[in-house]
């Protein structure tokens, strides 16, 4: 199937792109990358009337690092952090979550704002952001905001965007001390989206700990008492399993047995390695 006919037009700057989305009486849709829309569009999935290309944006290619925070811009690919074209500071932690998206030539094209902007729930972008406690930037006709990773996902592909807002990039703390991190995924098949994936991250021993659920829920689910727990000291396996299937009953349930063991394992091996380093 070939895409629905669409207007397109490469704005060259943020702001005539923001513009541009809010074309009145226009379905419009935003592109960088590419590796989500574009098969979109050949299913017709989406139908837009214009596409919007802000790939080539030097406003969302910013990435940096300051005393507190590191900025990573919003067109940085999945490929460039699997590379460490950047002080990532997380002991490898986001090296490791891009090495495992899909296959290289996906990750050559697609970008981590792009990841973040689609909310698809078993993405592996929005719940590591939200297990490092990122915030995103925004950009607007009414100016530049910042919230948490973990309110900006909504749902199942709902974010806070308004008409017109395009994601410039994500500011993530800088750890104070050595991080420890486990991160586990499981797919059905190599470059397949996830049908379980875990995060787990220890500022430093006996620092603060995330732990965070993706593909469980509509969006990426922080299971806090199975946090508390941890950081109260490593418990035994059995404990620590009735702990995860708790805080997945409270904030990600399953009707399907199968599923809730399925997480269950996923959470408890990302600990597990968190724990190990």
């Amino acid at each position: 199937m070939k895409p629905a006919p669409f207007d397109y037009v490469k704005p060259a700057t943020v702001a005539d792109a923001s513009a541009a989305l809010c074309t009145e009486g226009a379905e419009t849709a935003a592109i960088a990358g590419g590796q989500s829309l574009l098969p979109m569009l050949a299913l017709r999935a989406a139908q837009p009337d214009l596409v919007v290309d802000i790939g080539g944006l030097d406003e969302l290619e910013e990435t940096g690092t300051t005393a507190d925070a590191i900025r990573i811009g919003a067109l940085t690919t999945h490929a460039a952090i699997e590379d460490g074209k950047f002080d990532e500071a997380f002991g490898g932690m986001m090296q490791q979550v891009a090495a495992k998206i899909s296959y290289r030539a996906v990750r050559n094209h697609g970008t981590i704002g792009g990841s973040v902007a689609l909310a698809d729930p078993a993405a592996d972008w929005p719940g590591c952001l939200m297990a490092l406690g990122a915030t995103v930037r925004i950009s607007g006709r009414a100016g530049v905001r910042s919230e948490p990773v973990e309110d900006f996902v909504q749902g199942a592909y709902a974010t806070t965007l308004a008409s017109g807002e395009i994601i410039l990039g994500f500011d993530l703390p800088r750890p104070d001390a050595r991080m420890r991190w486990g991160v586990c995924k499981v797919v059905r098949k190599s470059g397949a989206f996830a049908s379980s994936l875990a995060f787990a991250v220890e500022q430093g021993r006996g620092g603060p700990v995330s732990v965070v659920l993706a593909a469980a829920a509509p969006r990426p689910r922080a299971l806090p008492a199975v946090a508390q727990r941890v950081r109260a000291g490593m418990p035994s396996e059995s404990d620590l399993r009735a702990a995860i299937a708790a805080d997945i009953a409270a904030h990600a349930p399953q009707d399907d047995p199968y599923l809730v063991r399925l997480h269950v394992s996923t959470v408890l091996r990302a600990v597990q390695e968190m724990h190990a380093r």
